[in-house]
């Protein structure tokens, strides 16, 4: 977005340059006005990198832009053929994961998961939270995917991409079945999620967990409400986190605190505290990334940087591009999730630190995979023979 990257090279240019940048944003006509976003993480709706045009909203002189309907939910229904995306990547622990909803109503602006939706035409800014997908055939195809011969089992993480407790799961309920299916063929599963619905399911999750089949990590970015509000607009409250951290944590269920993303000169004067809240609250693991800006994720967080902390602007950005070559993303294996030099070290020495002072991450069993039994239910195919 060309627009974007004038802004960002104002912002350096002068001391004023912050202003200017705003300037710049608010005349190219991306931003969407407050009425049509509130209560949404992304204040541009860019087209798509893979459409052939790209679209910006003008005034024509008819005063016509206060007519236009604000943003809300819309969720759309897709079949997939498969529910279980396998991956090869080094930097994470995992190789399967499911995803039950594409995009994520909790509009949490950093995400990294938003380029992912200009694979259907849409936007990754706005478009993302508010136009959704939800796959209600999920825990039919686990169940086939889970009963194909030769499957081996390993542990499936659930919402590293979007959130499987997303304000509409309370409508459609994709996660419960899923967790029903998983629990009766004793698989391992592994939840990230930013949402107190979590605890709806400590009953299958206490279960599972009992079995060492189960475990669950609560992401909480900050203790701040107000940037929380700003930056996770729909996400649970920090407090409702920790809530839920405590819930699942009497329950028997593993849990882990993700401080996640850190965000240099806004959020990792944090780490300390937000890691001593959740060990008081009963988490017995942690685990951090270094805040991630590819594709389109870069210029819808500076955008949203320049509105809410344009005072911090050229601090976030200039500690982050230290970690970084440079630049504000590096997509190389190995950097992408930490960063490299000297700031990005001081905020691992720092992690470390302070978890070995909690006595956190000092006893992680792995998730058994020897009680799996392949389903037998309906959704899958016999055998002939």
């Amino acid at each position: 977005m060309l627009d974007i990257a004038r802004a960002d090279s104002a912002a350096f240019g002068s001391p004023d340059g912050v202003d200017i940048a705003n300037h710049l944003i608010d005349e190219s006509g991306l931003r969407v006005g407050f009425a049509r976003r509130r209560g949404r993480g992304a204040g541009i709706n860019p087209s798509g990198r893979y459409e052939p045009f790209a679209r910006s909203t003008f005034d024509d002189g008819w005063n016509s832009l206060e007519d236009l309907p604000a943003f809300k939910t819309e969720v759309q229904v897709e079949k997939p053929k498969t529910i279980i995306t396998r991956n090869a990547s080094p930097d994470i622990s995992f190789d399967r994961s499911i995803n039950p909803y594409r995009g994520c109503e909790h509009g949490c602006v950093y995400c990294f998961a938003r380029p992912s939706h200009a694979y259907m035409g849409l936007s990754p800014g706005l478009d993302f939270e508010a136009k959704l997908f939800a796959k209600p055939n999920a825990a039919k195809l686990l169940e086939q995917e889970l009963a194909k011969p030769g499957y081996q089992v390993r542990s499936i993480a659930i919402g590293t991409n979007t959130d499987p407790y997303q304000p509409i799961e309370k409508r459609y309920g994709l996660m419960r079945e899923i967790l029903e299916v998983l629990e009766a063929a004793n698989h391992p599963v592994g939840i990230v999620t930013k949402s107190a619905l979590v605890t709806r399911d400590i009953d299958i999750l206490s279960r599972m967990a009992k079995k060492g089949l189960a475990r669950v990590a609560l992401s909480v970015t900050t203790m701040d409400r107000r940037l929380a509000r700003a930056m996770e607009p729909r996400a649970a409250t920090p407090e409702k986190r920790l809530d839920a951290i405590r819930a699942l944590s009497d329950a028997g269920i593993p849990t882990m605190v993700m401080t996640a993303p850190i965000i240099p000169g806004l959020t990792d004067s944090e780490i300390e505290r937000l890691l001593e809240a959740a060990a008081t609250a009963g988490a017995k693991e942690a685990g951090y990334v270094l805040l991630r800006l590819p594709l389109e994720v870069s210029p819808l967080f500076k955008d949203w940087l320049l509105r809410h902390y344009p005072d911090r602007y050229r601090h976030v950005l200039s500690l982050l591009r230290s970690m970084r070559d440079g630049k504000d993303y590096d997509a190389e294996w190995g950097k992408r999730m930490r960063g490299t030099g000297p700031y990005a070290h001081q905020i691992k020495r720092r992690f470390d630190l302070a978890t070995k002072r909690l006595g956190l991450n000092l006893d992680r069993q792995p998730l058994r995979t020897d009680l799996f039994t392949p389903p037998l239910g309906s959704g899958v195919q016999l055998s002939l023979l």
